[in-house]
């Protein structure tokens, strides 16, 4: 029988308590929670504790943690569950618990903004990051994590901070962005160097040591990894320890050392057992499997390969699923927010607040289906689902083709303020000459030379207000064609100006709304080429999609901070082969390869939550093929940029 976390706390000189933040014998923590009365002081100490016991005894862990939530809520003491909770979500998450984990730092989020207590708030943000990586979700992780990273510079507490970097660092490893990964873990460490041992530390040289194994750097791997293994033995964390040994497992297996790989991996799998650490069990047990058949040991393959199974079915099972499913969904019902969409084993898509709750109908039919035997009548409602559904995504249609107007008002407002203002001015000043002239008319000696010169000013001040009302009733005319509802009606066109205006209103537009960004913008168009029959207002909508989303991957490398970066985008137009080009080109962060295929597809997008759709592109892939018989292409280079193509036959 194991041990009980008060037993084994005799054996421990010290410990992180508080998050890491503090640090205190554990004897006195025993002697003070004997001595504690049932109030605040005694919440905070078996926190205290449960935080100690959740790296070597998970089940004292918890058990300390739910006792610390009862007498919290009992005494009504906000600050003592949220800490509470956030220890209880952390052991829960270490063993793959992942529902229950987000389940509780949900919670204890929600807590501590009604408190407020800030401390709490960032850690549980953090700590939900971390779910979302373990899940694979690292867009939504990064966002939670980036979130507290942001309440920390409130008060810059730099254990904290090394959790976060590290978190963002180990993100971008799993994206394949290796040097931004490297930095981040680099600042963690320099941040928790500060500290004494503790399992961040251990958490980090793991993290370190993976980043220099995916480079290649065996010996520097290594040394990070020896550094875990050194850490977590002083800190006696046995969840650090099986991460370490199975890390050193994979190293071993990746140099082809069998042996040395197999007897780390069997470290791994025992220590991970001990603490029902579900994922490095996984891990572990999947590569055992892969060095018994290596070793022709079927038997023992075959025992490990039942592990993975029964594990994965804990970890990631129909129960688990859908209980992260609605948890997910509650969640960004009550932040009306997005919640990213979940990897392939989550078979899940990313969720609008009004589509999650037809999402919900489907699943309570499903469930009724499932349960009652009614195929009747669960068809029926869904067929009824499925047509609000569809009533749903017209509107949004709908919502996407009037985005342009909006899209465009910031820009023709910047490109009207110049004639206005020169009519203003010509205006003020001509007044003040007829004001000059009616004196010098009711003196008894006129100046006639004066008089003459005069009225040559107010004739060509007549004359400029006139040209440059011009101007702006043309921008007029313009604007109420943009604001007309769209025909669709084909008509002669030169692709060259509607190119160039449309991407002068969308830079206008955009420097309207950050007038910090800057950009340089490069034509290159074809001075013979001729005007082709398309929708303008149609095909202005598709540039304006196109130029929209290059300027955004443009600010978004921008925010990386890299050295002799200038944004650039680059127009183009030339005709060949029958057809006539449009070319769109940007220098920004470029599409990765594995979503470069669902771009045009309807509702997809890797904008945050409220920057984007998931429409524009559907919309003008919908509108060059289907309604001009043209084509759209995209070439990109994750981290370089990206290049549209459209092109439109010559009839």
């Amino acid at each position: 029988m194991k041990l009980s976390c008060l037993v084994l706390l005799l054996l421990m000189l010290t410990q992180p308590l508080a998050m890491g933040q503090t640090y205190m014998a554990t004897d006195s923590l025993k002697r003070l929670l004997m001595q504690a009365r049932h109030d605040t002081s005694r919440v905070m100490l078996l926190a205290h504790l449960s935080l100690n016991c959740r790296f070597f005894d998970p089940d004292s862990s918890m058990l300390l943690a739910q006792q610390a939530m009862q007498l919290a809520s009992r005494l009504n003491f906000t600050k003592g569950k949220v800490r509470a909770l956030n220890t209880y979500g952390e052991t829960r998450r270490f063993r793959g618990e992942f529902p229950e984990a987000l389940a509780a730092q949900f919670k204890a989020l929600q807590l501590s903004k009604n408190s407020p207590y800030l401390e709490g708030e960032e850690y549980s943000l953090g700590s939900i990051g971390w779910v979302y990586l373990d899940l694979d979700e690292y867009r939504q992780g990064l966002r939670y994590l980036f979130q507290a990273k942001k309440v920390n510079e409130r008060y810059n507490n730099m254990y904290q901070k090394s959790r976060w970097f590290s978190g963002i660092g180990h993100a971008y490893e799993r994206m394949n962005q290796l040097d931004s990964a490297l930095y981040f873990q680099q600042q963690a460490q320099t941040f928790i160097n500060t500290f004494p041992p503790s399992y961040m530390g251990t958490s980090i040289s793991i993290n370190l040591g993976v980043i220099y194994l995916r480079l290649g750097h065996f010996e520097l791997a290594l040394g990070h990894f020896q550094n875990a293994i050194t850490s977590s033995y002083v800190t006696q964390d046995l969840v650090g320890q099986s991460r370490t040994q199975y890390r050193i497992a994979e190293l071993y297996h990746t140099a082809k050392q069998p042996d040395s790989s197999l007897h780390y991996a069997r470290l791994a799998f025992a220590n991970s057992a001990r603490v029902s650490l579900k994922p490095t069990i996984l891990n572990a047990s999947n590569l055992l499997v892969k060095l018994y058949e290596g070793k022709n040991n079927l038997d023992s393959a075959y025992h490990y390969q039942k592990v993975v199974l029964a594990t994965k079915d804990a970890m990631y099972g129909q129960e688990k699923f859908q209980q992260l499913q609605l948890l997910t969904l509650s969640e960004q019902q009550r932040q009306q927010a997005l919640i990213a969409d979940q990897k392939d084993y989550q078979n899940t898509i990313r969720f609008y607040a009004l589509l999650s709750g037809l999402s919900v109908v489907l699943l309570l039919a499903y469930v009724l289906w499932r349960n009652n035997q009614q195929k009747q009548k669960a068809n029926v409602l869904l067929e009824k689902t499925l047509t609000e559904l569809k009533s749903t995504q017209t509107q949004l249609i709908q919502k996407e083709k009037m985005a342009s107007l909006g899209e465009l008002t910031a820009g023709i407002a910047h490109e009207i303020q110049n004639p206005l203002n020169f009519v203003n001015n010509f205006s003020e000043v001509s007044a003040e000459l007829v004001t000059e002239l009616e004196e010098e008319q009711q003196k008894p000696n006129r100046d006639s030379e004066l008089e003459a010169e005069i009225l040559g000013d107010l004739k060509q001040n007549l004359q400029k207000i006139t040209h440059h009302g011009s101007r702006a009733s043309a921008i007029v005319k313009g604007m109420l064609e943009h604001s007309r509802a769209f025909t669709g009606e084909r008509q002669p066109t030169d692709l060259n100006a509607l190119a160039g205006e449309y991407l002068r209103l969308v830079y206008h537009g955009l420097r309207g709304k950050d007038n910090t960004f800057n950009a340089k913008l490069t034509t290159d168009f074809d001075a013979n080429l001729v005007a082709v029959e398309v929708a303008p207002q149609e095909i202005g909508r598709v540039l304006l999609n196109l130029y929209n989303n290059a300027f955004y991957a443009t600010q978004q490398r921008a925010k990386l901070n890299q050295p002799d970066y200038q944004p650039t985008l680059t127009v183009s137009t030339t005709q060949r082969n029958g057809h006539v080009e449009v070319r769109v080109k940007d220098n920004g962060i470029g599409i990765p390869d594995a979503i470069r295929g669902k771009i045009f597809q309807p509702f997809f997008t890797t904008k945050p939550t409220g920057e984007g759709t998931g429409l524009g592109l559907s919309l003008s892939y919908d509108i060059v093929i289907k309604g001009h018989g043209g084509t759209l292409e995209v070439s990109s280079v994750e981290g370089e940029g990206t290049e549209f193509v459209v092109r439109f036959p010559l009839l």
